[in-house]
């Protein structure tokens, strides 16, 4: 992905923009048949409807089938309100996309409030929620049966003549709508939205405000589709339920985006441009039904051979090289029998849970856990499998809520807080499976971590404050790859320079060691040592003893959700209760 471009790239793609509009604003004054300027309108309408289906679809990854209901709602507000109420024709654009917005924000609410509705599930929401908007305007006065006549409705007079009219109100919207969709790009917003795409669970734990982000584009996406709606309206002069709340609209904007490369603001455009040419020609030619057979091919052929699209089939060919060194830098040896560096390892606790009880369909994976992390400490988190150790990560990330019992973070209770405020005060983690955005590069993956959690800092900043991770955790020569290229030493990695990036007060390291080699367990632990001495408070689960008892100031054992031993790691781990826990009873 490229939603973190340099300025000089940003600065020319917007001069691109501005200057095809402005190119494209010449044709009426050429001389050229009407037909032309008819037929550009299409290409404007459906780079609308593409555009503006991909700031939601494309760019978090939720499929809609729903954006015939809200071109449609467009059209008839502008239909009602301009052929019933005699309210000129441009007054009407806002209204159409007012209720478009209404329509959206309300559905979006409702909908992306449930975790368990996306993917198909989403698709089919949205689907059906077309079908009840078009039964609704069938059967009731809006339209009634017989379908609502613009005929007596005066075109506005732009341009020299009633044809130009429409170009220049599409021009003007789809010029908007691709502006709209390049500015969202380039955003931390569309970072986010980006980010949502690949993992929604992780930017909600690493920061990102999901759902507000999420109705957000969908609100965008609605209000460009019902604008487009009303324009369409006038052009057509006469609006049924039949045609408007069909399957059509939303298939070919699929089609549009997926053809073009639903990750970048162009995509849709393109897309349009040539699926408006390739439908024009069938249909001018007397071959409207091979025109449907190649439609339907040209989807099958992009999603088996070019999932990304023609600019991401494009971009790829393309993306910069990694160096030629592999690996991660080496950091100078140190051994685990080397004394820890002195620190302020305080009484001072920024930590506290109490009573900590969470169940999963009955089964309890915490059971009244008391536990206390002190500003400046490494604290290990250990305890056989199934014992609650990653259990009590997600909750105080705020990946799960607890079911009962507080967790105070600098006085806060965490368990009121959504995961993105957690994040945002200061408290970062890893995954025990690493789970990088795979459709971001090494680097901005980093940045998104800098941009959303505690740190909060703007692109630019957040891109030179990856930089910085990506030096201290050796992943530099991996920085413009993507995760898929990286080995498992390189993802744990790039997990642990991702959670540092947020500027946490307290980072939860989830089995980081896990998987690894002897070797990169040793850089792995010098990396852990040199967070904690700059000031971060480190939760530490992972079964690699030699590490735990080279690391950690304290440990607390858990079993069976419940806390059965802490203190020092070499004596607690001598306990006949931990030894049991861990061997049986038989070696106790």
């Amino acid at each position: 992905m490229f939603c973190l471009s340099v300025p000089a790239k940003f600065n020319r793609d917007l001069a691109a923009i501005l200057f095809a509009g402005a190119l494209l604003a010449t044709i009426p004054f050429t001389g050229l048949p009407p037909f032309y300027e008819s037929f550009l309108y299409l290409v404007f309408l459906w780079t609308v409807l593409a555009t503006s289906w991909n700031i939601l679809s494309g760019y978090s990854g939720y499929f809609s089938f729903g954006h015939g209901a809200f071109f449609g709602a467009g059209m008839y507000t502008t239909a009602v309100l301009a052929s019933r109420f005699d309210v000129p024709f441009l007054w009407t654009l806002p209204a159409a996309a007012g209720v478009a917005v209404v329509l959206g924000a309300a559905l979006g609410a409702a909908v992306f409030r449930v975790r368990g509705i996306r993917g198909e599930l989403f698709a089919l929401v949205t689907l059906a929620f077309t079908f009840v908007v078009g039964t609704i305007v069938l059967n009731t006065p809006i339209d009634g049966g017989p379908g609502v006549y613009l005929s007596g409705v005066a075109v506005p007079k732009i341009g020299p003549s009633g044809v130009s009219a429409f170009f220049y109100m599409g021009l003007a919207l789809a010029l908007g709508t691709v502006l709209a969709a390049f500015g969202i790009f380039h955003s931390k917003f569309g970072s986010g939205l980006f980010a949502i795409h690949d993992d929604e669970d992780v930017a909600e734990v690493m920061g990102v405000p999901t759902l507000g982000y999420k109705i957000a584009a969908f609100s965008v996406s609605c209000s460009l589709a019902g604008a487009a709606g009303g324009i369409h309206a006038l052009f057509l002069s006469y609006v049924t339920a039949g045609d408007t709340f069909s399957i059509v609209v939303p298939l070919t904007v699929v089609l549009m985006s997926v053809l073009g490369g639903k990750r970048f603001w162009a995509g849709p455009a393109v897309g349009a441009a040539v699926i408006t040419a390739l439908l024009y020609a069938f249909t001018a030619g007397d071959h409207a039904v091979a025109g449907k057979a190649v439609f339907g091919a040209v989807l099958i052929a992009v999603i088996l051979f070019m999932p990304q699209g023609v600019l991401g089939w494009f971009f790829r060919r393309r993306r910069p090289l990694a160096k030629a060194a592999q690996g991660v830098v080496e950091l100078p040896p140190m051994a685990y029998s080397q004394k820890r560096s002195d620190r302020a390892v305080t009484s001072e606790p920024i930590l506290i849970a109490r009573g900590v009880r969470k169940a999963f369909r009955g089964v309890h994976a915490l059971d009244g856990v008391d536990i206390e992390i002190r500003r400046g400490e490494i604290l290990g988190l250990l305890g056989p499998n199934g014992s609650g150790k990653s259990t009590f990560i997600n909750l105080v990330s705020g990946h799960f809520p607890p079911d009962a019992g507080e967790m105070l973070f600098d006085g806060r209770d965490l368990a009121r807080c959504k995961a993105h405020r957690i994040a945002r005060g200061g408290i970062a983690r890893t995954y025990q499976i690493p789970r990088p955005f795979a459709g971001l590069m090494v680097r901005e993956n980093v940045a998104m971590a800098a941009m959303f959690g505690s740190a909060n800092l703007s692109r630019g900043a957040a891109m030179r404050e990856a930089q910085r991770w990506l030096d201290f955790t050796g992943l530099t020569p991996k920085a413009n790859t993507y995760p898929d290229d990286l080995n498992l030493h390189q993802r744990k990695f790039l997990e642990l320079a991702r959670a540092l990036a947020t500027s946490p007060q307290l980072v939860l390291l989830d089995e980081v060691l896990s998987g690894l080699t002897p070797t990169e367990i040793n850089e792995a632990v010098d990396l852990i040592r040199a967070i904690r001495d700059h000031g971060t408070t480190v939760v530490f689960v992972e079964h690699v003893m030699r590490a735990v008892i080279a690391l950690t100031d304290r440990i607390v054992v858990l079993n069976h959700g419940l806390v059965i031993a802490e203190g020092v790691a070499a004596d607690v781990m001598a306990r006949p209760e931990v030894v049991t826990a861990y061997l049986g009873s038989g070696h106790a």
